[in-house]
């Protein structure tokens, strides 16, 4: 909550204030906007009511009021003018009224309807807006004591001005003029005492209302560009593995068919070359169909049911056949049962190491993919052995990074590296059973 600077807020270090907002704790009100006009006019109705119930009791002849008539208007209008300000100071203006009240009453036997409710908003004041707790209420203490012994010695002096002596003077009658203004004030204090303090309870309510929304603001910011960092990243490595798989395959079949063309013009050089094209030529069918369900699994709310899993392995090496690599498969321990999301990452790091031995080991190359399942976890190996000759397809190292990621989202480990004894291996190990994280960021 953005505040505004009002009135006895202290030091501005004396408020704790957390990413610029005030705490409630230590509240400071805002003002509103139009607030003091809003009291100006509060004043001046109550000033020139004030005024009219002091010419009605001076024309009534009740007796109480003898002062002239410009004393009592004065009267009112020195204490509606300060509520001007209640907000913005009102720990000053509720002194000040009370001292103004007291002395009024003495000179002008003020009239005490309206001046009464001027009292009440300046007490009032004091605990729906002054942001120093203590000393509003040490302040209200003060007024309480000072107005209570004045107002019970202001009841027996109009006691003795009604008896017209000393007298006729009864300390059963003074009782009870004490008694009755000491009631109706303790009533009168404390209901405005207890009406600021429930104000106040309802600003700080509300404060801690807004702070909490903000941070809601700001956390569901921040889960949002989350939330788009994940997608995109999780688009980049779709389309990675997707896309660089088959065109890789692409690019080895096309090299292999220039080689052949070049060093074989004898007649059956152009039917191998026909063959590798045939490969290029279903790699891209492959890619174009795989790409179509990559658009598909983003529109779709469900990412899952279009998605490759673990048993779509065995199909990924028969493509890496046919492409020319010499590739086995092997699955020890039995029937791999994993959540969907897990079998996808399986799926893509061995696509994305037959895509790694396809570019670096070059065709004439050996890869074996190994599947080991344990009771807690399982094991996906692809390696070879590094005997097949340069290939032109350069690297970019962003499929090792997207592979670790992917095993890492759901609670695994990846080790990747060369081989002592020659070529290049890629281990994937992820925990399943109990201890897997379906994580949907491994998407």
């Amino acid at each position: 909550m953005t505040t505004l600077p009002t009135g006895d807020a202290g030091a501005p270090g004396d408020a704790d204030a957390l990413d610029g907002r005030q705490c409630p704790a230590a509240l400071v009100r805002p003002l509103p906007a139009s607030y003091l006009r809003t009291d100006a006019i509060s004043a001046a109705g109550l000033a020139l009511l004030g005024a009219l119930m002091s010419w009605l009791s001076l024309t009534g002849g009740t007796g109480f009021f003898k002062q002239e008539m410009h004393l009592q208007v004065m009267g009112s209008v020195l204490l509606a003018v300060p509520l001007i300000w209640r907000r913005r100071w009102p720990l000053c203006v509720g002194l000040i009224h009370a001292l103004t009240y007291g002395v009024l009453s003495y000179l002008t036997g003020f009239e005490h309807n309206t001046s009464q409710v001027l009292l009440f908003m300046s007490f009032f004041s004091i605990g729906a807006w002054s942001a120093q707790r203590q000393w509003a209420t040490r302040v209200r203490v003060i007024i309480c004591v000072g107005m209570g012994v004045w107002l019970a010695a202001a009841g027996v002096w109009l006691y003795f001005e009604a008896v017209g002596s000393t007298e006729a003077f009864t300390v059963r009658s003074l009782l009870a003029v004490v008694v009755y203004q000491l009631f109706i004030n303790v009533a009168f204090f404390t209901g405005a005492w207890y009406f600021g303090n429930r104000e106040w309870a309802r600003a700080v309510a509300l404060a801690e209302l807004e702070n909490a929304y903000a941070d809601i603001r700001e956390l569901r910011a921040e889960l949002v560009d989350a939330a788009v960092g994940q997608e995109r990243l999780r688009i980049a490595r779709e389309l990675h593995d997707v896309v660089a798989h088959h065109v890789t395959t692409m690019s080895v079949q096309a090299a292999a068919a220039r080689r052949l063309l070049e060093r074989s013009p004898q007649a059956h050089a152009p039917h191998q070359a026909v063959g590798s094209l045939k490969q290029i030529e279903s790699a891209a069918r492959q890619a174009v169909a795989e790409l179509r369900t990559l658009v598909l699994t983003l529109r779709s709310d469900d990412h899952e049911d279009a998605a490759p899993t673990v048993d779509d392995i065995p199909d990924l090496v028969e493509q890496s056949r046919q492409a020319g690599t010499r590739t086995t498969f092997e699955q020890i321990g039995g029937e791999v049962q994993v959540n969907p999301v897990i079998g996808l990452v399986l799926y893509r790091v061995a696509q994305e190491g037959l895509t790694n031995a396809a570019k670096h080991a070059g065709p004439g190359a050996s890869v074996a993919v190994r599947l080991r399942v344990h009771p807690d976890l399982v094991e996906l190996e692809v390696s070879d052995d590094g005997c097949g000759g340069p290939t032109p397809v350069p690297g970019t190292g962003t499929g090792l990074v997207g592979m670790r990621e992917r095993v890492i989202a759901v609670g695994g480990t990846l080790e990747a590296g060369a081989k002592p004894r020659g070529g290049f291996r890629v281990r994937a190990r992820i925990p399943v059973g109990e201890t897997q994280s379906p994580v949907g960021a491994a998407l």
